[in-house]
């Protein structure tokens, strides 16, 4: 797959000028998203997203296609997770609803210009030693194992790790416990002081990055062409904004969610040792010849991805609704006198 810089820079304008019309159309006069707002504009942007994997499929073929899609809707999903975290950072600061448009969209750019740094050092480092490999798989599945045993205490293990970083901030910066408007600097008694605003957005950011290294290794996992692993980042995070309004509640009733994206995550990691084995130059494994293993197609991958999806949210609303009869009172027996 060859992609020319011109198709690069073309690419990269195009996601910026969706970013920009984003904020000038929806983020610059503060307003809570209605769920009808918030539907139409997650419906158009994964339309676009859509759409753009049938142009890869057409330029450059079915694979490439096909490891785009399947790349998509790993990234929409992992992203989905992030949603979690922005309900607790947004609850925990209090951010005003109609502020908190800003703050996600200048924290999902700053996500894809801090991923646009990993896949570039993935890509080099993939170019260079195909052993990586191991390492990517490694990791994938020790964050499967990690993600599974926190699944029963997500919020906890978010707050702990946000109180860090906000602790770390205050350290570094002046800081106000005063909201004034969505600006992220104020001055109070003459002195320049952050926002609790400012506080959002850096908490935010830094949990970016810590999803950026499960979900860029994930995504190589699929595909070794870094184009694909960027566009499907960019497009997976484009909408993210909307569909947190969206979902809103929803997230709450997604409770086998955790497991489902352990097992896919475990699952790419399997798939990323097995390459790493087949491709294998480590002289201390075979003697640094090649291991005749079984390959996890592409297609496969995205079917159990999918399937894997459509299992977890179907059995996550079935036991809500089923938590949820079980807790509603029941009918009195007592007839009127």
């Amino acid at each position: 797959m060859h992609v020319s810089p011109t198709v690069w820079i073309v690419t990269c304008l195009v996601i910026l000028g969706l970013f920009v019309f984003d904020f000038f159309a929806h983020v610059r006069v503060p307003h809570a998203p209605s769920i009808k707002e918030s539907g139409f504009w997650s419906a158009f942007y994964i339309t676009i997203a859509l759409i753009f994997g049938g142009f890869v499929w057409w330029k450059w073929g079915s694979t490439s296609g096909t490891e785009y899609y399947a790349g998509f809707v790993t990234e929409k999903a992992l992203s989905v997770d992030n949603l979690f975290v922005f309900v607790i950072v947004m609850a925990k600061f209090a951010v005003p609803r109609e502020y908190q448009q800003k703050v996600l969209l200048l924290g999902i750019v700053m996500a894809l210009v801090m991923r646009g740094a990993f896949i570039a050092v993935g890509a080099a480092a993939i170019s260079a030693y195909s052993w990586v490999f191991y390492l990517f798989g490694a990791f994938l599945i020790f964050t499967a194992i990690k993600l599974l045993r926190e699944s029963d205490h997500v919020v906890e293990a978010e707050e702990e790790r946000e109180s860090r970083i906000q602790k770390f901030v205050k350290k570094v910066l002046r800081t106000s416990d005063n909201y004034d408007g969505d600006k992220l600097f104020t001055r109070e008694n003459g002195k320049r002081l952050a926002t609790p605003m400012l506080m959002v957005l850096i908490v935010i950011g830094f949990t970016d990055v810590l999803f950026a290294l499960d979900s860029i290794p994930a995504i190589y996992g699929l595909t070794e062409e870094p184009y694909i692993v960027f566009t499907a980042n960019a497009f997976a995070l484009m909408g993210l904004r909307q569909l947190y309004f969206l979902l809103g509640g929803l997230l709450d009733k997604l409770v086998y969610l955790s497991f489902g994206l352990s097992f896919i995550l475990g699952f790419i990691g399997v798939k990323l040792v097995l390459h790493a084995l087949h491709e294998n130059t480590l002289p201390f494994i075979n003697d640094g010849e090649h291991l005749s293993v079984p390959q996890i197609s592409t297609p496969v991958s995205l079917s159990v991805i999918v399937g894997t999806l459509v299992i977890t949210t179907v059995a996550s609303l079935l036991k809500t609704r089923s938590d949820e009869r079980k807790a509603a009172p029941l009918p009195s027996d007592k007839s009127p006198e």
